[in-house]
């Protein structure tokens, strides 16, 4: 690179006298040139001032960065202090320092005698990347933990020794778990080397950027310590899941794509692979979560670089345009923009010497957060990609009087405060008082990250840096108009508005092939698409198990984690031959719910409208699907050729397909090329493909399928009591003697439960003998047993922790348990493990069969609310165990005596729906009983419940009681902000007390009367806690006394009658509610400044 990089320079210094001498030898003889003279001269004074200009910023880089950078690795610090220099390099300071080198060596690619300083520069550049590799490449073992267990003592470090490259913090003592800095990283390492820079030498450092994509992968299940590397606004140690982390993470991914790290020169084993899946899910939830920042901070500053330069994590302009406006809005001042509200870092009101605020502190911090002028300048940059001169000129505007003048030039302060002095009255008066800068970047060193991105920001404002210099890879452009890196390798586009889904039908054995032919359905067997192969995705995910796999560093390659449908939809070449794969909902599962065909469809044509929604890579989707004999036994035959009726006529509720023999579709599908598995040989020795299936005799039609034969003792059942009481010889005769499904599952669960899984029936384990029953009474359509013996098993269906998350990042929680029994709140996404364990250790107790029946409910609910979030609109807190109570009921109302666990998967999804559904669009065809039972198991409030949940907390000085806990008013409203969601989920918290959902929506009633009455009594406020059970349990008094009047009946605890009376009629309940409020008022619970405010109009 060096030898290149000289000759370049030499040979453009040869040019330049070469060049010179022939015009002074034209000049001599008075030969006409073929230029004008002042057109000459005029291109060589341009050529002079721009050099003269390259200069002035070369010294100032020397000044103000490079000074800085450490010999040795070539790390910058957080702060340049020449006088007293730290030992301690931040990676995100050097990251940005080392970008502002690059930009100046970029810039001075124009120049042809650049006096060695392009190559000066650029190696400066890469030597800090390098550096940087250099301190995690010692950590490798964490990488190898965190991609198993995503865990903050897994985390690589944020900041070394700038000499050695030690850590310089404990695991403990610093919030290292930052996803973003390592995104950072990897998009500028692509953008370097897209630029011609070699920062990655050897094939180690190849595997270990893999397995760094392995740790950004899952950023979107990841709570992490963010940017401002404190996690969530209290500063109290905890992390959380945060939009900007996801939002790099994502950037990360499509940057490094298909990238070579050897540059031009590089072959196939240096490519890096990104998991398509993965890479969606991040997509997905990152925008799901915009515009707020994360349940704490409902904005942040930290979205600016997210969604602009240097990310461009968004290209959705609403959304974006919507986050910009939101951070601008609740953010800027005068000095510069405020890293989040109630950000008390460097605030004069910080105890510097605590690393942990205590609790409500952060109300201290309350309109004196700090503002940073660094923002201004990533906002500026952001209008110069745009080409908007106007917003160029106001934010050059906004910053120039706040950056500080030095000796060597402009300086970019860390921060704006207010002084101790100024507290008060800029509290009073918002935005009134005088800041000051901080010594960081003005009297006391130059602040790193700041001072590189404004020198950067120059660059580019003065012309001398372009911006497919500063931004090689076009990340600001949609992915449709960006480069392709290389052909053999997918990359990312735009969905096409016209995207046709390629399906390939392949039955599993000839004889079905020749039955669905006499329905017109054309498919193939594995064997005539021969010497293609087919996979499942377990075999895929095998094959990349030996991705980034590197002994010498203790790397492990991917982990084994399945692929979703975007990554099966791709055609891969491995090892000389073509790999097709089918999709996870084809696959045959441990999990009972591939037995239930009607489900397993609606799976299919999910699986196909998320396809034509998500897929964003260059060539067609292709999907396999894969029919087996069992699919066409049962009474949902006809379901099934419905649905291939469908795909031969090319759409699919929608969904354009197109229906074909594999070997025409290749060329117009996705093809990858996974190169890294070329040394393992023969594949044929590692994977195993689908195979055809061997049958005998053929069936032409369905009835000559064999049916399936009748039970003798179908309806036979046991009482369960009796038989605990029987010794095991005798549960063993009778289980032998029965061909029931229930009375054999009854027997086996007995005998389970009493011996264990290692107890032995005549040469058989009991696990065998119950997987068989799971087996049969999936033919039978026995889900009672099904589920029965599944939960004994401790089975457990793929993608529940996925669900969990999704559930989570739209902004909700999820609990699980029985209903009216303990509940575990899940709060931040979970490993698979652990929540099959809870869910086993806090359902088996109380119901079995629920213990798979939730797992049923979370995968449902996980798929609705990715399509469909409007249903859920209201409802914070997804209470598994209530929502089952709440499908309890609609089958109350429906089909009594019909239980939940007899019904189908699919079937219990259809009920699912209809309880989100019904009361919204059917509400008049309901008692007020059912819809507030309803509602209240559904935990749905009104739109502005929570709001006026804070704006009753405010007029409380003691708190709100329900159910025996109390939300006091302080540290709550110190610590939280009305429109906070975990304010939200707070009051979610207090609600979960109440045991009945009918009281709950009473309760939810309640207070909006109160809400209602404080809002029209402005200057009223509660004098003791506010105890609404008895505000409830009056109006229920007074509504026993009128009912007693009216209609005689005598006075009762059961409040059926009062639940089930409207709420807006003249005797209904907000009538009594309103009563109960005033009377609380009159007996001194309230406070009023004036004898006229208490009336509720």
């Amino acid at each position: 690179m060096s030898g290149l990089s000289s000759r370049r320079n030499s040979s453009g210094r040869r040019n330049s006298v070469l060049k010179s001498n022939l015009l002074n030898r034209l000049d001599s003889r008075n030969y006409p040139l073929p230029w004008a003279a002042n057109e000459k001269s005029t291109v060589i004074e341009q050529q002079e001032e721009l050099v003269k200009k390259l200069n002035t910023y070369y010294i100032q880089l020397k000044t103000h960065i490079l000074q800085h950078q450490s010999p040795t690795l070539g790390l910058f610090p957080e702060i340049g202090n020449e006088e007293n220099p730290t030992h301690i390099a931040h990676v995100r300071a050097s990251i940005y320092s080392a970008v502002a080198v690059w930009s100046l060596s970029q810039a001075y690619r124009k120049v042809d005698d650049d006096q060695g300083r392009t190559h000066e520069l650029a190696q400066s550049a890469v030597k800090c990347m390098r550096g940087i590799l250099f301190c995690w490449i010692r950590q490798a073992d964490k990488v190898e933990s965190f991609k198993a267990n995503q865990r903050a003592e897994y985390a690589l470090h944020s900041a070394f020794h700038m000499v050695t490259g030690d850590p310089v913090y404990r695991d403990d003592e610093y919030g290292h778990l930052q996803i973003n800095v390592i995104g950072l990283y990897l998009i500028f390492l692509v953008q370097m080397i897209s630029s011609g820079l070699q920062i990655i030498f050897t094939t180690d450092e190849v595997n270990f950027v893999q397995n760094l994509v392995f740790y950004v992968e899952r950023a979107y299940r990841t709570p992490d310590y963010g940017t401002w590397e404190r996690g969530s606004k209290y500063n109290n140690g905890s992390t959380e899941i945060h939009a900007s982390s996801i939002g790099i993470a994502k950037a990360a991914l499509e940057a490094v794509n298909g990238e070579n790290l050897f540059g031009k020169q590089g072959a196939s084993w240096s490519v890096i692979f990104v998991d398509y899946d993965a890479h969606n899910r991040n997509r997905t939830i990152f925008e799901g979560i915009l515009p707020r920042e994360s349940n704490s901070k409902n904005t942040d500053a930290a979205l600016i670089s997210t969604i602009g330069w240097p990310t461009f994590a968004l290209h959705e302009e609403d959304v974006k345009k919507r986050t910009f406006a939101k951070v601008l809005r609740k953010l800027k001042g005068k000095y510069g923009i405020k890293r989040f509200l109630r950000d008390g870092y460097r605030t004069v009101l910080e105890d510097s010497k605590r690393r942990f605020y205590k609790p409500a502190e952060i109300k201290l911090f309350d309109g004196i957060e700090c503002e940073w002028p660094v923002f201004y300048i990533y906002l500026m940059i952001d209008r110069i990609f745009h080409h908007d001169k106007e917003g160029i000129k106001y934010y050059s505007k906004l910053l120039e009087p706040l950056l500080y003048d030095s000796d060597g030039g402009k300086l970019v302060p860390k921060f704006y405060y207010v002084p101790k002095e100024n507290i008060e009255e800029e509290k009073r008066n918002p935005g009134s008082m005088t800041r000051y800068p901080s010594a960081e970047g003005s009297t006391d060193g130059t602040y790193m990250l700041g001072q590189s991105i404004y020198f950067i920001s120059q660059l580019l404002v003065h012309g001398l840096l372009n911006l497919n210099d500063l931004d090689p890879i076009r990340r600001h452009l949609p992915a449709s108009e960006r480069p392709k890196v290389n052909m053999r390798y997918s990359s990312f586009q735009i969905t096409p508005p016209d995207l046709v889904t390629q399906v390939i039908l392949i039955a599993e054995s000839s004889r079905l092939q020749q039955l669905l032919a006499t329905y017109g359905i054309q498919t193939q067997t594995p064997h005539q698409i021969e010497p293609i192969q087919i996979w499942s995705p377990k075999e895929l995910s095998k094959a990349y198990e030996y991705l980034g796999v590197n002994k010498k560093l203790g790397l492990t390659g991917r982990p084994k984690r399945p692929f979703g449908v975007l990554s099966t939809s791709k055609i891969y070449r491995v090892c000389g031959s073509t790999v097709l794969c089918y999709p996870l909902v084809f696959e045959v599962s441990d999990f009972y719910l591939a037995q239930d065909i009607p489900i397993m469809l609606d799976d299919l044509k999910n699986d196909l409208a998320f396809l034509s929604k998500c897929w964003k890579l260059s060539g067609r989707p292709t999907f396999c699907m894969i029919i087996r004999e069992s699919n066409v036994r049962g009474p949902s035959f006809s379901e099934f050729l419905d649905l291939l009726a469908q795909f031969k006529r090319g759409d699919v509720d929608g969904v354009r397909v197109r229906m074909g023999k594999l070997q025409s579709l290749i060329t117009s599908g996705c093809v990858e090329h996974l190169d890294f598995l070329d040394k393992i040989g023969d594949p044929t020795d590692v994977f195993v493909p689908f195979e055809e299936k061997t049958v005998g005799t053929s069936f032409k039609s369905l009835t000559e399928i064999p049916n399936l034969p009748e039970l003798n003792d179908a309806m036979l059942r046991f009482n369960e009591e009796d038989l605990a009481r029987k010794p095991n010889w005798d549960l063993i005769n009778m289980l032998k003697s029965t061909d029931g499904i229930i009375s054999q599952s009854q027997i086996l669960k007995v005998l389970f439960q009493r011996e264990g899984a290692h107890f032995w029936i005549e040469g058989e384990s009991i696990t065998q003998k119950m997987e068989r029953l799971i087996h049969q009474a999936g033919l039978y359509k026995e889900w009672s047993a099904v589920r029965l013996q599944s939960a004994l098993l401790r089975k457990t269906v793929d993608s529940l922790a996925p669900s969990v998350t999704t559930i989570l990042v739209r902004g909700k929680q999820v609990t699980v348990g029985i209903y009216g029994h303990e509940e575990e709140v899940l709060d931040k996404p979970v490993s698979p493990g652990y929540l099959q364990d809870l869910i086993f250790k806090i359902c088996l107790p109380h119901n079995i069969q629920e213990a798979v029946l939730q797992q049923e409910l979370i995968l449902g609910i996980g798929k609705l609310i990715a399509t469909a979030p409007d249903l859920f609109e209201g409802i914070l807190k997804i209470r598994i165990g209530w929502f089952v109570r709440a499908m309890r009921f609609e089958l109350e109302q429906d089909e009594e005596g019909v239980e939940l666990h007899d019904l189908s998967p699919n079937d219990v999804k259809a009920i699912l729906i209809a309880v989100l559904v019904r009361n919204v669009y059917d509400a008049d065809l309901r008692t007020p009983l059912q819809k507030r039972q309803l509602d209240g198991a559904l935990n749905r409030v009104p739109k502005d419940f929570y709001d006026r949940v804070w704006s009753i907390l405010e007029k409380t000085p003691y708190g709100i009681k329900v159910a025996g806990y109390l939300l006091p008013q302080q540290p709550t409203l110190s610590d939280m902000t009305m429109y906070e969601l975990n304010f939200s989920l707070l009051v979610e918290q207090m609600l979960s007390k109440i045991v009945d959902p009918a009281y709950r929506q009473i309760m939810v009633e309640t207070f909006m009367v109160v809400s209602t009455m404080l809002d029209r009594n402005p200057e009223a406020t509660f004098d003791q806690a506010v105890n609404m059970d008895r505000m409830i349990s009056d109006a229920f008094e007074a509504f026993q006394r009128d009912l007693n009047k009216s209609e005689g009946h005598e006075k009762q605890d059961d409040m059926t009658k009062f639940f089930n009376t409207p709420p807006h009629v003249k005797q209904g309940t907000s009538r009594y509610l309103t009563k109960a409020v005033i009377n609380s008022l009159l007996d001194g619970e309230m406070k009023v400044e004036s004898e006229d405010m208490c009336l509720l109009a």
